[in-house]
């Protein structure tokens, strides 16, 4: 005989708030003023009531598994006074009233900021699990008991449904505490979303909220992020770091990236970061910031490859292989003398091409295009055009090479006067 399959309901927190729990004797218990639930489990389990009693005493706690039916009022199992627990929570467990309902969450499949207007439950053997977040017009009028009022005229007078806006939660991140963010659920749900998005996310955030989503990022995905935030915001975030905390995040970014926050910072706060820096991280950013922001010197990063013209194609592909980790961008490699002297350039598809046994001197090309430490941006951004080049060398007045400018960095000194 087929087994009998326990129907499942769609229950919301609003529904659920206000509602009188009756003991099994018809007693009236208390009115519930909130659920506990796991915030831990994938879809959050409700684990207990929060009710305030009858009378009128401070709000105790019951376990959900007593609870039995769900109607207009919740009918629980005869309950005991030591079912009656004081409001202590473990540390996985939060109040979702007061920690969701009308907060700011991240819905990270959409990649935008959000405001919770109501909770949704699915109800399946005897358990009720926390499944989406609605964040729509929808969920507010069904809070203030206008949600058939509100069909009923919009139907009547356009013939439109308002629909529903739910987030499962699986894409839900929360942002009310860093407890909270710093849940381990399977990984940081923020860490998933592209740096770009999230430097916008962060953006739109107040100041603590702000804070909180950043110090909640593993060190890698902090870095790459900064990297894409408003330089003021970049200066606000690592000020609120100590010194060695700051030089982890910032000895992952881009030299260059780096440097220009470094150069943003308050000088005590950029010595101490310093002072905390690996030595070799440390002198290569106080070598960028002794050249002006917009000149080539400036905007160069000291990341980049160069060989001797005698290295096999085959040894410096395990080069670059080795050392990719480090590097800005790979396209180009240099090939200088032993003084560092600019003698020609490879692509990394010529690279690829040629028979690992062959020298660099065979197939470098020597019509060099690069600028010097002083060159000014518009003078760069003309050659970039031109040339049709992803990156370009910088040299000093005896042609060695110190560095490399790659187009991102120019972009982001010129974009901002672009269309002016």
């Amino acid at each position: 005989m087929a087994a009998i399959c326990e129907p499942q309901v769609f229950l919301f927190l609003s529904q659920i708030l206000g509602k009188n729990i009756i003991d099994s004797n018809g007693h009236t218990v208390g009115k519930i003023v909130d659920l506990v639930a796991n915030l831990a489990e994938p879809y959050p389990p409700v684990t207990r009531v929060l009710f305030k009693s009858n009378a009128g005493k401070a709000p105790s706690l019951i376990a959900w598994h007593q609870i039995t039916e769900i109607q207009d009022h919740l009918l629980a199992h005869l309950l005991l006074p030591e079912d009656f627990r004081e409001p202590s929570l473990s540390d996985d467990e939060f109040l979702l009233k007061d920690t969701l309902l009308d907060k700011q969450i991240v819905d990270t499949n959409g990649a935008k900021v959000r405001r919770v207007n109501d909770l949704q439950f699915l109800k399946a053997r005897k358990g009720l699990h926390l499944v989406h977040v609605d964040v729509g017009f929808r969920g507010l009028m069904r809070r203030v008991g206008m949600e058939k009022a509100m069909d009923t005229f919009l139907h009547g007078l356009f013939d439109y449904s308002l629909p529903d806006q739910f987030i499962s939660w699986k894409f839900v991140q929360p942002l009310v505490s860093p407890d909270l963010l710093r849940l381990k659920i399977t990984q940081n749900r923020l860490a998933q979303l592209h740096p770009a998005d999230l430097a916008d996310i962060i953006e739109e955030l107040d100041i603590n909220q702000r804070t909180a989503v950043f110090q909640s990022l593993d060190v890698e995905t902090a870095a790459e992020t900064l990297e894409e935030t408003d330089p003021k915001i970049q200066v606000s975030l690592i000020e609120d770091l100590d010194a060695a905390e700051a030089s982890d995040i910032i000895e992952e970014m881009s030299l260059s990236d780096a440097t220009d926050l470094m150069q943003d910072l308050p000088k005590d706060t950029a010595e101490d970061i310093l002072k905390e820096m690996e030595q070799e991280s440390a002198e290569d950013i106080i070598e960028l910031l002794a050249h002006p922001e917009e000149t080539a010197g400036g905007l160069m990063t000291t990341a980049f490859l160069s060989f001797t013209p005698s290295v096999t194609t085959g040894e410096t592909i395990k080069a670059i292989r080795d050392g990719a980790e480090d590097m800005d961008l790979i396209y180009y490699v240099y090939v200088t003398d032993e003084d560092s002297h600019l003698l020609g350039v490879i692509s990394l598809r010529d690279l690829l091409v040629t028979e690992p046994e062959t020298r660099l001197s065979d197939i470098m090309d020597t019509r060099v295009v690069a600028v010097n430490l002083d060159e000014e941006k518009d003078k760069i951004a003309s050659h970039f055009v031109k040339y049709g080049m992803i990156a370009i060398p910088v040299v000093d007045q005896e042609n060695r090479i110190k560095g490399t400018i790659i187009f991102k960095n120019l972009l982001e000194i010129i974009a901002p006067h672009l269309g002016q």
